[in-house]
């Protein structure tokens, strides 16, 4: 009996480290999805001027990856992946595709006027939305911290746009908007992915299901803005030489990797660790983004904008504080879906001997998270 003990003990630095590390690979991996999207897209847009088809592209290729990747789970598994009927399909799942759709597209579409910088501040007032329509959805309970919050992020949104030298209205309206509609998107994201009926917990299924209905939701507003110009651009479909057909197939494939990449390494880190982590990692990942804004792409902040965007980052931290406070027994304030309940939501691929032995006395809840 003592040496069973002895063993365990000698078995916990070797499993924290264990965890560290895993943890650490994980943040990394979303990290190079999460950001390198965003100067992809940046980069992209310089001389590629259609955001809505490419994001058309990126669905299509998002949408074979899901397929793909719920072929192999159905292979390890052995058991069938859950496909809606129509009639749910059409009536659950199509307000959160078209919220979802031009989210995206008016983000990518903004990137023809703004720098990264302005893109990842404006985008962070997300928070505020998703906080709305939280409480008129009724997943999160009021509370009088919260009103703090949106103090910090709305202060710290106007001070990084006053007097701002690369500002520019029409694209800081555009992802102003997007982040409102985000708002909508996530917290709908949320109702479907926990309504237990349905069997989305699983956001490879979730990605599946969108996908189509988004590619439809977006293609009217393509064909009005981009149609005419797409179907006469040298770059695409009146080329004078293959390989510059090529070279842009290639990039634009790349980018919807990326973007499959991207929801793919946060389910990973939410599902392997928990949406802390991940909230964690998204408020580090916005102080790299800026700092690699402004030291790759030649973007322009001011002590008062810099001084905005710890404001505003103060306030998404307090946010993420007070859910974990929260959550941690001290009364409800968030709705949680538990993930390593459902045993459909681990990795095979990710499952070890030691993921077995683990302390079940673990308090760090899991949820999934916006």
């Amino acid at each position: 009996m003592f040496s069973c003990v002895s063993s365990r003990r000698m078995a916990c630095p070797t499993q924290f480290l264990c965890r560290a590390l895993r943890t650490v690979g994980l943040v990394l991996f979303y990290y190079v999805f999460s950001i390198g999207i965003t100067f992809y897209n940046k980069w992209l847009m310089r001389d590629f001027h259609f955001p809505l088809f490419m994001t058309l592209l990126h669905l299509v290729i998002i949408f074979s990856f899901s397929t793909l990747t719920r072929f192999a789970m159905q292979c390890w598994t052995g058991k069938p992946r859950v496909t809606l009927p129509w009639k749910v399909y059409l009536s659950k799942v199509a307000p959160t595709a078209l919220a979802t759709a031009l989210d995206i597209g008016l983000s990518n579409w903004s990137f023809l006027f703004i720098t990264i910088s302005l893109y990842t501040m404006t985008k962070s007032s997300a928070v505020l939305f998703i906080l709305f329509f939280s409480l008129v959805f009724k997943l999160e309970e009021p509370n009088p911290f919260l009103i703090l919050v949106v103090l910090l992020i709305a202060s710290g949104l106007f001070m990084f746009t006053l007097k701002s030298t690369q500002f520019n209205l029409e694209g800081f309206i555009m992802v102003l908007l997007a982040s409102f509609i985000g708002g909508i998107r996530w917290t709908l994201t949320q109702v479907l992915m926990q309504k237990a009926e349905l069997g989305l917990q699983n956001p490879i299924d979730t990605m599946y299901h969108l996908q189509p209905l988004m590619f439809l939701g977006l293609f009217p507003l393509f064909l009005l803005n981009e149609g005419l110009s797409v179907s006469t651009t040298e770059k695409l479909f009146r080329v004078s030489e293959l390989s510059h057909l090529l070279y842009s197939l290639v990039t634009l494939t790349v980018g919807g990797m990326l973007a499959f990449g991207l929801g793919f390494s946060e389910f990973l880190l939410v599902s392997r660790t928990s949406s802390l982590t991940l909230s964690i990692a998204g408020i580090f990942k916005e102080v790299c983004t800026l700092l690699l804004a402004v030291e790759f792409m030649g973007d322009k902040m001011s002590t008062v904008n810099w001084l905005g965007f710890a404001v505003c980052l103060s306030g998404i931290s307090l946010h993420v504080g007070l859910k974990t406070y929260y959550n941690k027994g001290n009364g409800p304030m968030v709705r949680q879906l538990p993930v390593r309940d459902n045993p459909d939501l681990e990795l095979p691929l990710l499952q070890t001997k030691e993921d077995y032995c683990e302390d079940t006395n673990d308090e760090e809840e899991q949820e999934i998270l916006y």
